[in-house]
């Protein structure tokens, strides 16, 4: 009898805590989008994906009610409507994002399941992805930005700010899921992990996700993480263990894995007849709809019956005036779906330093030009070390590159002198390494990762290309500005693993730019702009010219910037123009010792200084490119195409290019060098095209 009161009296407490009348209404307002969709909107084509929430609805706002902190962030996942109508998004968004019109989301460039909402005041749904898994590593860096706020800047306000990433039974199997768990246990983040297990990951049951269904039991024994689990559909449970799981977050400022079991109600889509399930677990699911089951919790006790139709009639009319508003909202003009690739003078609502309020020194593109020559691992070294002393916000990190120094040494000394919070170790996961910097990114930090060498870039694709579509998919609410640092191509020998240079396909992820020094001035100026910029760089440096003789040039000062997109003519005559980049610069100069030619450095890929190149082709009527990157489909193609196309008049000869055969990069030395573009193979070809 005691122990019966007892629950009476946290039954209680919780559902004062609670605002049943709030949820029940955004419930009803869910189901109500809902049923607009499916009975009017995709039946009349004005909607393509459509993802019902019934069934994972109920445990979703609730936890929405919970995040009230200015500093909370949720990134949840395709299902998640319900969680974002909690926090505040409005209904006439939602819907008019679904159907692709103007304004909401994305201004129709993106799917309407893929939700984002900017709440600098409020907590805010970061920018969702397509791809399952992808919501928790940059939860994970949210979650670390609140503590670097609270513990590096001493910003206050953090205290109790929280990171909650939301996913379906069917992510935990993912890269993600697993990289973010290492992350916030090993860290310690105030990050909440919170499972809607509704059996199924579309088709395939969890038993295939996770040994057993269960991903709560299997973590059981994980250090470092309190496990809470439950029912989803029981109100006053769902509400007991939203509020624990919160709680214990905020507190303990460590994470929490919290799964709920859920039925998911409709299929994983419209389109999708679930004949997969059998009629008994049909029936099963729907005798646990959380929604009558709400009605039994609150009525009478909270509601009358009055008072809940009310509700209910209140959320029909608010779901049609939103479906009213959003039909007459137009279709975004076909021709501003080419703006905010890129940062274009608008700060986004959230991301980025300087929509952050950060204050960054001057500039110069004026070269110091005096002093010892340094290398360029040492100039790259220099560079970081200012801008860590002028910029708090700057945090380096990646494997090894703490107190080892990284594996090329670029960072040596640099976490002895600014601390194991600013330039720190990370697992071996890239997934995790990039996915941490979007979080950290959005929250306004300029993070500065490091993938060890460019082959390992590989397992971070998904996180760099999304990372690169934030700002245009968003409409620029949203951006996540960081320099994902890696080393790359051949050294002494090569290999197929630590070789690999394949710029071209960074320069095919829309949003990021990339930079490929080939010497020490030029990475000083270029990384600084990179730093201090409001876009994502992938910064390039070549391994062969990180200590080679003749990319060392005098530190260009700490004020030092190049603009991106500007070439360097380094050498200037009137036969031939090399175009090249990286380590290529130093072997085009060398072969074409004696001969009347341009050498022109792109420096940077993207964007490329095209009018440079033209300009230069038009007066020497013959155009050579050399890179190490194959040759097939490499950046060279590109370059050739823009000089057919807008120089063929004035050609003497043919476009040519110089690059590696297809193959990968071969280790032994003869076969590296038989392979990789050299002086004399150059020099033959630049005497070929003069022939002509």
């Amino acid at each position: 009898m005691a122990q019966a009161a007892l629950k009476q009296v946290i039954r209680t407490a919780l559902d004062e805590a609670v605002d049943w009348k709030r949820i029940s209404y955004l419930l009803h307002l869910s189901r109500a989008l809902d049923e607009l969709e499916e009975t009017r909107l995709v039946p009349e084509k004005k909607l393509h994906y459509q993802f019902s929430a019934r069934g994972h609805d109920m445990a979703q706002i609730v936890l929405g009610s919970l995040l009230t902190d200015r500093h909370d962030a949720v990134c949840g996942y395709y299902r998640s409507r319900p969680l974002l109508l909690s926090l505040g998004v409005d209904p006439a968004d939602a819907l008019g994002s679904a159907m692709g019109r103007a304004g909401g989301y994305s201004d129709g460039r993106d799917i309407g399941v893929t939700f984002n909402y900017p709440n600098p005041q409020g907590p805010s749904a970061l920018p969702m992805s397509g791809g399952v898994g992808t919501q928790y590593t940059p939860a994970a860096g949210w979650a670390q930005s609140i503590r670097y706020y609270g513990e590096v800047l001493g910003e206050p306000g953090y205290e109790r700010s929280i990171a909650v990433a939301c996913g379906g039974d069917g992510s935990v199997a993912s890269n993600g899921f697993w990289s973010a768990l290492t992350i916030a246990t090993t860290q310690n983040l105030p990050m909440l992990f919170y499972i809607e297990d509704n059996g199924f990951g579309i088709s395939v049951p969890s038993s295939m996700q996770t040994p057993g269904g269960n991903i709560a039991a299997n973590l059981s024994a994980w250090r470092n993480l309190r496990i809470l689990q439950g029912d989803g559909c029981d109100p006053a449970e769902t509400a007991r263990l939203m509020q624990q799981a919160v709680n214990e977050v905020r507190c303990e400022r460590s994470p929490v894995l919290l799964r709920l079991s859920v039925p998911r109600l409709q299929g994983h889509s419209f389109q999708d007849t679930q004949a997969y399930k059998s009629e008994d677990v049909v029936r099963s699911e729907w005798a646990r709809d959380p929604l009558p089951r709400l009605r039994n919790h609150i009525v009478p006790a909270v509601l009358s019956e009055e008072e809940w139709e009310e509700t209910k009639l209140h959320a029909m009319q608010t779901a049609e005036a939103a479906r009213i508003e959003a039909e007459s909202r137009p279709i975004a003009a076909p021709e501003s779906v080419t703006r905010h690739v890129y940062f274009e003078g608008e700060m986004p609502v959230v991301g980025g330093l300087q929509g952050h309020g950060a204050l960054l020194p001057a500039t110069t593109e004026t070269a110091q030009g005096e002093g010892q020559r340094i290398s360029m691992a040492a100039a790259i070294r220099r560079t970081l070390e200012h801008e860590l002393s002028v910029n708090k916000r700057v945090a380096l990190f990646g494997e090894d590159i703490g107190r080892k120094g990284g594996v090329h040494a670029v960072t040596l000394g640099l976490q002895q002198r600014f601390g194991a919070e600013r330039v720190f170790d990370t697992s071996l996961s890239e997934e995790g390494i990039v996915g941490r910097a979007v979080g950290m990114a959005l929250a306004g930090l300029m993070p500065v990762p490091e993938i060890q060498f460019r082959k390992y870039a590989d397992p971070a694709t998904e996180q760099i290309n999304d990372c690169g579509t934030i700002r245009w998919r968003t409409n620029n609410r949203f951006a996540a500005p960081m320099v994902l640092r890696m080393p790359g191509g051949f050294l002494k020998t090569g290999d197929p693993w630590h070789s690999q240079t394949n710029e071209v396909a960074f320069i095919h992820q829309p949003g990021w730019k990339v930079a490929v020094p080939s010497n020490a001035t030029d990475a000083v100026g270029l990384l600084r702009t990179a730093l201090r910029g409001n876009d994502p760089v992938i910064f390039f440096e070549h391994r062969a010219m990180l200590d080679h003789v003749w990319a060392r040039r005098p530190y260009a000062g700490d004020d030092y910037a190049l603009p991106f997109g500007q070439a360097n003519l380094t050498r200037h005559g009137d036969k031939i123009t090399l175009v090249t980049w990286g380590a290529m610069v130093h072997r085009c100069e060398e072969a074409v010792e004696g001969i009347s030619a341009d050498v022109i450095d792109l420096r940077t890929l993207m964007p490329w200084d095209r009018q440079s190149v033209l300009a230069s082709v038009r007066r020497t009527r013959r155009c050579l490119i050399v890179h190490e990157d194959l040759g097939t489909a490499g950046f060279g193609a590109e370059i050739s195409a823009v000089v057919a196309e807008d120089a063929f008049m004035y050609l003497e000869a043919p476009v040519s290019r110089l690059t590696m055969p297809d193959i990968p990069s071969p280790h032994q030395r003869a076969l590296l060098d038989w392979a990789v573009p050299s002086v004399a193979k150059i020099r033959a070809k630049v005497e070929t095209l003069l022939q002509f």
